[in-house]
């Protein structure tokens, strides 16, 4: 089954790393958070991606252009006039990447569209390029088997970090720690 990834957005919220390359491209951990979503889709079998990209589409295609170059051993041979490279060993993923450019100011529905005759008629899986999230694919798949609908959502919640205020009367009779229960479900 295909992995489509939504790679294309601006990234505002984290501006002061996005002004310089996607969102999906900042690196947690020495590694792009794209390669981390695709390292938990490989892990269930997944190895054949669609990356649906927009804002700096250029910097995720130099990056996986650079992929196999920077996970291998490599002798570059100038002498006699050549410009040869000579590949000794690659840890690479095996994997499938189709990055294709759906548009700079293009919504999420309209990116996927555009990406239709990547992935034909077949299911596929779907997440942002920011959906790092511990999530059994293998059973998500199965319970979408299992109910027969056209799409399934995976929704996770959130712990919350800001207290919670109880405010009355124009004043704050209250305050607490939020908790699992404040938090309302978000799209994963």
């Amino acid at each position: 089954m295909k992995v489509v990834l939504l790679a294309g957005g601006f990234g505002s919220r984290i501006s002061e790393e996005s002004q310089f390359k996607p969102k999906p491209m900042i690196e947690i951990g020495g590694m792009p958070i794209l390669w981390h979503i695709m390292k938990e889709y490989a892990y269930y079998g997944h190895t054949e991606f669609i990356i649906c990209a927009g804002y700096k589409q250029e910097y995720i295609k130099e990056w996986f252009a650079n992929y196999f170059l920077h996970n291998s051993d490599v002798t570059f041979d100038y002498r006699n006039g050549k410009n040869e490279m000579i590949i000794h060993q690659t840890n690479m993923d095996l994997w499938k990447v189709t990055v294709i450019n759906t548009g700079y100011n293009t919504m999420t529905g309209g990116r996927i569209k555009r990406i239709q005759r990547y992935v034909g008629n077949e299911p596929f899986l779907m997440t942002y390029g920011d959906g790092v999230c511990d999530v059994e694919i293998d059973k998500l798949i199965e319970y979408h088997k299992s109910h027969g609908k056209f799409a399934t959502l995976t929704a996770v919640k959130m712990a919350q970090d800001k207290g919670v205020l109880y405010i009355e009367g124009g004043s704050v009779k209250s305050f607490r720690e939020k908790n699992m229960a404040d938090g309302a479900p978000i799209n994963a």
